[in-house]
């Protein structure tokens, strides 16, 4: 299980993910931040990326802010990290 970090820009072009920006992986997507658009469309963003089911991702905390903190079965943080980041 991984529990990771997120930094959000949502109204952007396209889904992507930006980089490190500290600890944080930052990620640039379509949904507006209104009615938890947002926050599914990262879960959905998340479950393509790493190729798992939406189910197995999990918004611990932030769901009204940029600020994001994620859980993930099945994989390790390394696992995660390396998977979206050497997209980049």
């Amino acid at each position: 299980m991984a529990i990771l970090r997120f930094r959000i820009v949502p109204n952007a072009k396209q889904n992507m993910v930006m980089g490190e920006h500290g600890v944080t992986i930052k990620i640039k997507l379509c949904a507006p931040p209104m009615e938890g658009k947002a926050n599914a469309a990262l879960r959905s963003f998340l479950a393509d990326e790493l190729k798992i089911p939406e189910r197995k991702i999990l918004l611990k905390r932030g769901q009204k802010s940029r600020e994001k903190i994620i859980r993930i079965e099945g994989l390790s943080e390394q696992e995660v990290r390396r998977c979206l980041l050497t997209k980049v």
